[in-house]
């Protein structure tokens, strides 16, 4: 089992890869500790010298003008975990719960929370024991910190709620006495330091970077095989055409898809064909490929950024002051996670559209909908009308949610990020542009079967072809699409077409 070592380093999204694979063993450096326990003598300093502290001995949000007596202080923060734990719909997926767990530690490795190294220890706990809690989907609108959810998993480490105790759902209670855990016992501020905080939105974020990390390189594939099997021009995509645009995206895009059509003679048999401008969404492809790749690039600085800030509020700061602040505020995730809709959206965009131009037929290479038998065969008519639905559904998901904001909490809390639903459509968004690549690449596999199968390909092109060809039952004419399209979205998702291509070095 992977060991993931929680320390005061900067983690990026990449470091959480293993948590969505599989549990891991996790571990405090000694200086994380530490930071953890000065922070909390400090805060005790500050209860003992009878200062009011926010959230300590006041009451919440709209009610923080109310002082706390002493005898309370700790019903305070069980009352608070227990009445925030109001989330609703389906449980988040293992690996999401495990990213949030390790998000909490990070932050509070910070030194800025107050809270006793115990609660830390708990976390550690619970995740090397496999035990998840059951967090549901909706209910936080990103602002003072993603408390629905957040108090469901505060709700496990004090023994009440469900959890997933290795895999498997049950009463927290019964899991942590199998497990021999004892439960969390809440002292000052440690309630709402656990529902405090971006973490939801943050490790929704980084699900959607690892996710469209391998879409994006996925998209330069589907695009150089539909560049070859349309009979489209390689030339377009030259080293020296991209260098006098300054995006970065551009010209990684552009070498990749001259890469995997390095070798091809279907490229070269139409060198001459009198073709002088093709499609945008051939001759285009660096350009709005790019451009989502330097979207990418932008979103995963800020969601880095935030994996390793301080969420939490009020801060315990280094000289002892207590102050509050928003460092709870997704807007930075939120805006990130839109802007990655956005871009992914269009990627899906472009794709169906060289879907579109296959459905048209190319004289003399192959029959409209990439028939072998038109009209007895309706060949791929249906299976692009899928992509058109997903990006059409895409166009939809692709509206900013972080533009819009509900005051909740009486008015206290008048403008919130609405970042976990930014998150949550962005991961659908994805889900549908898997779809309608794998749309693509079927299609453009069987224009290759048809007009190109005596020509070789290029050598990158060529190993995706035999990875189709395992699953694309070509031979066959029309047949029943649904089961391959899932098949080829797998294989997009688990990676296997970015492997097989990077591997021989034909993209970078």
């Amino acid at each position: 089992m992977e060991t993931l070592r929680i320390s005061t380093r900067s983690f990026t999204y990449k470091d959480f890869a293993p948590l969505f694979k599989s549990n891991v063993r996790v571990s405090l450096t000694k200086d994380s500790l530490n930071n953890i326990e000065r922070s909390h003598k400090r805060l005790l300093a500050k209860i003992e010298s009878g200062e009011t502290i926010y959230g300590v001995n006041t009451g919440f949000g709209n009610l923080s003008q109310i002082r706390i007596d002493p005898k309370d202080q700790k019903q305070l923060q069980l009352n608070l975990v227990r009445s925030h734990a109001s989330g609703v719909g389906n449980p988040l997926e293992p690996g999401l719960v495990r990213s949030i767990l390790i998000l909490k530690l990070l932050t509070y490795t910070k030194g800025y929370s107050g809270i006793r190294p115990v609660v830390v220890e708990k976390i550690v706990q619970f995740l090397n024991k496999d035990i998840l809690p059951v967090i549901p989907e909706k209910g936080s609108v990103g602002a003072s910190g993603d408390l629905a959810p957040l108090g469901h998993m505060a709700l496990a480490l004090i023994g009440e709620g469900s959890v997933f105790y290795q895999g498997k759902k049950m009463m927290t209670k019964t899991a942590l006495s199998i497990a021999r855990v004892k439960p969390l016992v809440l002292k000052q501020k440690e309630g709402l330091s656990l529902i405090n905080g971006t973490q939801v939105s943050t490790a929704i974020g980084i699900k959607g970077l690892l996710e469209g990390d391998n879409l994006l390189k996925t998209a330069d594939i589907a695009g150089a095989l539909s560049v070859e099997n349309s009979f489209a021009s390689r030339k377009v995509f030259r080293k020296d055409i991209h260098e006098t645009k300054m995006h970065p995206g551009q010209q990684l895009v552009a070498r990749n898809v001259y890469k995997l059509l390095n070798g091809s003679k279907i490229v070269q048999s139409h060198s001459n064909c009198g073709i002088v401008q093709d499609p945008y969404s051939f001759r285009c492809i660096p350009h709005i490929h790019g451009a989502v790749r330097d979207t990418f690039v932008n979103a995963a600085s800020m969601i880095n950024n935030e994996i390793n800030s301080v969420s939490d509020n009020p801060l315990v700061l280094e000289n002892g002051d207590i102050v509050s602040s928003g460092h709870f505020h997704a807007e930075h995730v939120a805006q990130a996670m839109d802007f990655l809709a956005i871009g992914f959206s269009e990627l899906g965009a472009i794709s169906e559209r060289r879907s579109h131009y296959f459905m048209k037929g190319v004289k003399s290479k192959f029959e409209p909908f990439v028939t072998k038998n038109p009209g007895v065969e309706s060949g791929y008519m249906i299976a692009h009308v899928t992509a058109s639905s997903l990006a059409s559904e895409n166009k939809t998901l692709a509206h900013p949610a972080s533009v819009d904001s509900l005051s909740t909490s009486g008015g206290q809390e008048d403008l919130v990020s609405m970042a976990p639903w930014a998150g949550m459509k962005l991961l659908q968004i994805q889900q549908n542009v898997r779809y309608i690549i794998a749309v693509e690449l079927i299609i453009a596999g069987a224009a290759n079967n048809i007009a190109s199968e005596k020509i070789r390909s290029g050598k990158g092109t060529g190993i995706v072809l035999k990875i189709l060809s395992s699953t694309c039952n070509y031979e066959n004419g029309d047949r029943i699409l649904s089961g391959e399209i899932e098949s080829i979205a797998k294989v997009i998702k688990n990676g296997e077409l970015v492997n097989a291509v990077t591997k021989q070095n034909f993209m970078e």
